[in-house]
């Protein structure tokens, strides 16, 4: 198996992708706390916020969306947690 290897250091060459730009910046999705169905892909199967290396937005969106779901949660449109 051969591995990648730099030429000075001996050391594993890691090569960083590209990001992909956030859906919300991009204007293909709206933040609503009313849209629940949409705030679920956000979250684990535990209920727990998923973070946003994980589901590609920026820190902006993030703390909107994190902000949706705990207005939702105090609504009762999403669960605090799975059982």
């Amino acid at each position: 198996m051969a591995v990648d290897r730099d030429e000075y250091s001996g050391r594993k060459k890691f090569f960083r992708r590209k990001r992909r730009p956030c859906m919300f910046c991009l204007g293909k999705a709206k933040i609503d706390y009313k849209n629940a169905d949409f705030l679920q892909r956000f979250l684990s199967e535990r209920g727990k916020i998923v973070p946003r290396r994980v589901t590609g937005t920026c820190a902006k969106h993030q703390r909107k969306v994190a902000r949706a779901i705990k207005r939702a949660r105090e609504l009762a449109l999403l669960p605090y947690a799975v059982d």
